[in-house]
C-alpha cells in the first residue's frame, strides 16, 4: 500500500462526501485504539469541524488514558477538533437493574449492550451539530469476519477505514506520528470488563486473519471461515419478505 497517497485518497473523500451531504462536520467515538486514532487524525487533516467524544462505561484505564492523550494531541494540532467526555456508566448500570440482566448468559448482551449506548450517544450528538457519524470499523472487521456490534459500533453515516487491512491502518497510523503507545496497544474491543483483547475472542491474530482472507490454502483459513459464518447475518442486507 501506498501510505501516503492512500491517507491523501481518504481525505479527499471525506471532504468531497461532506460537500454533497449538506451537513456541518463530523462526530467520532475514540476508545484509545488504532482504528479510532487514525480515524480521528485523517477527519481532522481535513479541517472540517469534528467533535472527539469519550463514552467509558467501567473502562480499562489504560485505554481511558490513551484516548485521553489522543484528543489532546489532536486538539494541540488541529483548530477544529473539539472533545466531551460523556460517562455512559450509570446509564449502562441502570440499563442492568431495569432488564435484570445478571445471569451468565447475559453477558455478551450487555458488552453489545456498551456499543449501542455508545452509537445512541453519538447519533444525539451528531443531530444537534448537523454532523455525520464517522465509523471507525476496518476492511478485516466489517467484510471479514464482522467483528463488530450490529446497531453499535457498525451503526455508522460513513466509513472512511473500512477498505483498509488492519496491517495497512498501523502503517497509517505511524505516517500520522500517533502515538506509539496507540500503535503498540493490542487491539481489543473494549466492550469487557475483563480487558480481553480481539485475538483472544476470534482465536487468531488481525494478521492470521489476513492472510486467511488472502490465501485459500492458508492453515488458518477454516477457523477463519467458521468466525465469519457465525457472522454473516451482519455483512449481509436485512432480509425482506417480499
Amino acid at each position: 500500500m501506498k501510505t501516503k497517497e492512500t491517507i491523501d485518497h481518504i481525505k479527499k473523500w471525506i471532504i468531497s462526501y461532506n460537500k454533497t451531504s449538506k451537513t456541518e462536520g463530523f462526530i467520532i467515538g475514540i476508545s484509545g485504539g488504532i482504528d479510532s486514532a487514525v480515524t480521528s487524525t485523517i477527519l481532522a487533516q481535513t479541517k472540517l469541524p469534528l467533535l472527539c467524544l469519550e463514552m467509558p462505561i467501567h473502562q480499562n484505564i489504560k485505554q481511558v488514558s490513551r484516548g485521553k492523550k489522543h484528543i489532546k494531541w489532536l486538539e494541540k494540532k488541529y483548530e477544529n477538533v473539539s472533545s466531551a467526555e460523556i460517562d455512559l456508566t450509570d446509564i449502562f448500570e441502570s440499563f442492568k437493574k431495569i432488564s435484570n440482566a445478571e445471569t451468565k448468559d447475559a453477558n455478551l448482551a450487555l458488552a453489545n449492550t456498551r456499543s449501542r449506548l455508545r452509537m445512541t450517544t453519538l447519533y444525539y450528538h451528531a443531530q444537534i451539530n448537523n454532523y455525520l457519524v464517522a465509523g471507525t470499523g476496518n476492511k478485516v472487521e466489517d467484510f471479514g469476519i464482522g467483528f463488530y456490534t450490529k446497531y453499535g459500533d457498525g451503526g455508522v453515516d460513513i466509513s472512511p477505514i473500512a477498505d483498509c487491512l488492519k496491517t495497512e491502518i498501523w502503517e497509517m497510523g505511524k505516517a500520522l506520528n500517533i502515538n506509539q503507545e496507540i500503535i503498540d496497544a493490542p487491539p481489543t474491543d473494549g466492550l469487557w470488563t475483563d480487558g480481553r483483547t480481539d485475538e483472544q475472542q476470534v482465536g487468531l491474530s488481525y494478521e492470521e486473519i489476513e492472510e486467511a482472507m488472502l490465501n485459500k490454502n492458508s492453515i488458518n483459513r477454516q477457523k477463519y471461515l467458521d468466525v465469519r459464518k457465525n457472522n454473516t447475518h451482519k455483512m449481509e442486507p436485512i432480509p425482506v419478505c417480499i
